[in-house]
């Protein structure tokens, strides 16, 4: 039997096998199954259409010790697929947040830790064993290869794709691939971009871009000018704007050959 405490409020068509457990303050969306041995601890927030897997805790209490018992949030968008014994923290007060993010039609592997107030976008691919330390952000359509970790406060940009093993200490820019040790620029997401109807146009305008910053021997803030100076467009604004807020500054060239990704 289910352990579900009758205040919580769970919608229509909610499936939750026996031995799982749903704690007072959460909320699940209409249609959405939960297995055995799942824990929806207070203020876990579960989006419609989800499956949450054996083992997996959704909103247990952050692991910092900043932490100070406030009441937060640990938020699964619609649609969202979280796999055996994933653990998502909420959120904190120091953060200003008080929110821990999962987004919509994601796929979060089995075994990985989201610590508190990170922020991961929609359509995004984690590979088994990755973690992330508190405060990250994941852009949407995002992938990273299994076993990756990733520091405090690193920015992980849209569309990017991360191969497996790999220690991120730096922001990943929008569009492209990551890999090797220490962690370096790997070209352009092609396929990934190509498959989620970029135009050839649209990936070469990215290209040129990323040839600005990583091959013209400028400096991060001298290639910002230059590339400012190209046409306007939503790929180049989001490259620009993701650099220029960039706290912990983006992974560096490679300078050793091609970067083989693998997840």
């Amino acid at each position: 039997m289910s352990n579900v405490h009758p205040e919580a409020k769970i919608g229509a068509n909610v499936v939750v096998e026996p031995f799982a457990t749903i704690h007072r303050d959460v909320v699940v969306g209409d249609g959405t199954w939960i297995s055995a041995n799942a824990v929806l601890m207070n203020g876990a927030r579960v989006g419609k259409n989800c499956k949450i897997y054996p083992g997996a805790v959704i909103a247990g209490e952050p692991q910092d010790l900043k932490f100070n018992g406030e009441a937060s949030t640990a938020e699964i968008g619609d649609n969202t697929t979280i796999r055996e014994y994933v653990t998502v923290n909420r959120g904190t007060a120091a953060s200003g947040k008080l929110r821990t993010v999962v987004g919509s039609n994601s796929l979060v592997m089995s075994y990985v830790h989201i610590a508190h107030d990170c922020r991961i976008g929609n359509n995004v691919i984690m590979s088994g064993y990755v973690g992330l330390a508190g405060e990250v952000e994941v852009g949407d359509w995002a992938i990273v290869g299994g076993g990756s970790l990733a520091h405090q406060f690193v920015h992980i940009g849209e569309h990017a794709m991360i191969s497996g093993g790999s220690k991120i200490g730096k922001d990943i820019p929008p569009y492209v691939t990551a890999g090797h040790d220490p962690l370096v620029y790997g070209g352009v997401n092609v396929i990934g971009l190509r498959r989620r109807g970029y135009t050839a146009e649209q990936v070469k305008e990215i290209h040129d871009i990323y040839r600005i910053l990583y091959q013209s021997k400028l400096n991060v803030t001298q290639a910002c000018e230059e590339i400012g100076k190209l046409p306007a467009s939503a790929e180049r604004d989001a490259i620009l704007s993701f650099i220029r807020s960039s706290k912990r500054g983006i992974i560096r060239a490679n300078v050793g050959g091609a970067v083989k990704i693998e997840l």
